[in-house]
């Protein structure tokens, strides 16, 4: 008899249980990690309609939105480095975002303050919470040291690179191959926050997540 394999709504429903269990009174923040292509997104947007389903106040918002001017993000070069270290605004994220939110009461916050695609500031639109919500991040490198102490609980999908870049290769018209030269400065980047923050040992919850429907979670003392 095969084994058992679990919906991908029943793995995103376990992992907002737990969530919830642990973190469902307060304002809470959670973070979806993974390399370009792992599904972090779909999965983060799944996460917070799930939680809404159980009368949830769930805001959503992506560290995409928080980018620096083209100008600064490429100013030393297009590089695996520069990626990793030039490539968001984490002063603006804490600001208008974690910090606010944090806060409580009527404190209103920001959920994007750049648009990547027009390389321009976006007009803040200020959003207050209740009492009691949660704030779903998605993005890379969320478990860096600069972002260190802003989460409650934290999702790593794991997913193998020739699936990671086939799926950006897919939305974006890119070459596919993770050894192609145009990848080098995205997987140069995933190798070197690897190099300073194991995002594996910090996750809460690591979710294998290279087949789409079937996502599964494992656990790293056994990888």
């Amino acid at each position: 008899m095969p084994l058992y394999q679990a919906t991908r709504s029943e793995v995103v429903g376990g992992i907002a249980d737990e969530f919830l269990h642990n973190y469902g009174r307060g304002r809470t923040i959670l973070a979806v990690d993974g390399a370009d292509g792992a599904g972090k997104t779909r999965f983060a947007d799944e996460l917070a309609a799930t939680m809404r389903k159980r009368g949830v106040a769930v805001f959503r918002a992506s560290i995409d939105s928080f980018l620096r001017p083209r100008s600064e993000r490429h100013g030393r070069g297009r590089t695996g480095e520069t990626c990793f270290h030039d490539s968001y605004d984490y002063s603006t994220f804490r600001r208008v975002l974690v910090e606010p939110f944090r806060l409580g009461g009527s404190a209103g916050f920001v959920l994007e303050a750049f648009d990547g695609r027009r390389d321009a500031p976006v007009e803040p639109k200020w959003v207050t919470a209740p009492a009691d919500a949660v704030l779903i991040v998605d993005g890379v490198f969320l478990n860096r040291p600069e972002l260190s102490g802003i989460w409650n609980y934290s999702v790593w999908l794991d997913v193998p690179a020739e699936i990671a870049f086939a799926r950006v290769a897919e939305r974006d018209g890119t070459d596919p191959d993770p050894e192609a030269e145009s990848n080098r400065r995205y997987a140069d980047a995933q190798r070197l926050y690897r190099s300073v923050v194991d995002p594996r040992t910090k996750a809460s919850a690591i979710i294998a997540n290279g087949d789409l429907e079937h996502p599964r979670r494992i656990f790293a003392d056994s990888c």
